[in-house]
């Protein structure tokens, strides 16, 4: 019998070969179970019914602690994509796969196509020392507008429309990255609402901010915040997504072809 041979036709080599099979296709089955934490399951784009692979196929839950910690789990229960269910007013236009949404619902609000957002927990972002991460200059009092730029409070905000949406009252301040995150409108019937600054231009010289992503009157129905002085994670979604919204649903012209 040769050397290293178990029998006259298995060797040594020949076994390890079968334990790296063995290993490499126990491998692709864990990361394959591993991908399928997020996005099962999958669903029909013509006929909407939903493929459930095996439950061996699927991960156990598995707990992630956040930095704020809260725990979330994945994967998930996923609802189905059908308008009773998610209650997303859309509808598909066409049965073929790939067809376009429509929304069935005329609010900025109502969380369909740029103005989607995520169900994201409802708590505030904290700096390394826990402090609130975004809080107007009235409770950050170390941050000061510099005195070379244009300071924005006091300025008249305009919408797309050149109507008058409200006037500045405050600037609300990313205390980890030391720059403006959003402006606080005061409406002209009353009420606070915060604007994105990544979604208006303040003017040097006219001394006006103007969005063009929504019209004056539409500053009205812009999410709020439950604290006057901080925002959570799930209203952060809210706000920019309404804004994100109004880039296309705006005006009915904005969802029409430009030709």
């Amino acid at each position: 019998m040769p050397t290293g041979a178990i029998t006259g036709y298995v060797d040594v080599a020949q076994l390890v070969l079968y334990a790296f099979f063995l290993f490499f296709a126990g491998l692709v089955f864990y990361l394959r179970r591993e991908d399928r934490r997020e996005g099962y399951p999958l669903e029909d784009e013509a006929v909407g019914l939903r493929h459930t692979p095996a439950p061996f196929l699927v991960p156990s839950a598995k707990a992630f602690r956040l930095a704020g910690g809260e725990v979330t789990y994945a994967p998930q229960a996923m609802k189905g994509r059908d308008d009773i269910e998610t209650g997303i007013p859309a509808r598909k236009l066409e049965p073929w796969p790939g067809a376009p949404y429509q929304r069935t619902e005329t609010s900025l609000a109502a969380g369909v196509g740029p103005g989607s957002w995520v169900d994201r927990h409802d708590v505030h972002d904290r700096t390394w020392d826990e402090q609130i991460r975004l809080v107007p200059l009235r409770v950050a009092k170390n941050f000061v507008v510099h005195e070379l730029g244009p300071n924005p409070i006091g300025m008249t905000v305009f919408g797309s429309d050149d109507a008058v949406a409200g006037v500045v009252t405050d600037l609300w301040v990313d205390r980890g990255e030391s720059l403006v995150r959003y402006y606080e409108v005061e409406l002209p019937a009353g009420g606070r609402r915060l604007m994105p600054a990544t979604f208006c231009r303040t003017g040097r010289f006219t001394k006006t901010v103007k969005s063009e992503a929504l019209l004056a009157a539409q500053f009205a129905d812009i999410p709020g915040t439950r604290d006057p002085d901080s925002v959570t994670f799930l209203e952060e979604e809210r706000i920019v997504s309404y804004f994100g919204a109004g880039t296309l649903y705006a005006t009915p012209a904005r969802a029409e072809p430009l030709l």
